[in-house]
């Protein structure tokens, strides 16, 4: 079975209507998400950065020091969403995992 791209764009625009996918944005096509504060739990969650060696693809984030499970919060696709998520997270440096 072969995926088309066109296929695969399909699914995304699908997955950002339902605000599953698409990072620090809302529901609104194209309109920015602004966090006011953004808690976590700093005894046993560690902020994280997941790349992807392959497409370069970002996803910021909290890694459960315990169990290793990662909780995925945003897409991050420019240095903007990335001081976002920083800032609304109140985190002056975040770890990079590949």
């Amino acid at each position: 079975m072969k995926i088309t791209v066109l296929k695969i764009l399909g699914r995304l625009k699908e997955l950002a209507a339902a605000g599953r996918h698409g990072g620090l944005r809302n529901q609104k096509a194209g309109a920015a998400f602004s966090f006011d504060q953004y808690e976590y739990d700093r005894e046993t969650q560690k902020p994280i950065l997941k790349c992807s060696i392959c497409n370069g693809e970002q996803v910021a984030g909290f890694k459960d020091i315990r169990t290793g499970k990662f909780e995925e919060i945003a897409l991050i696709r420019n240095p903007g969403e990335l001081d976002a998520f920083m800032k609304a997270c109140k985190i002056d440096e975040i770890s990079r995992e590949y």
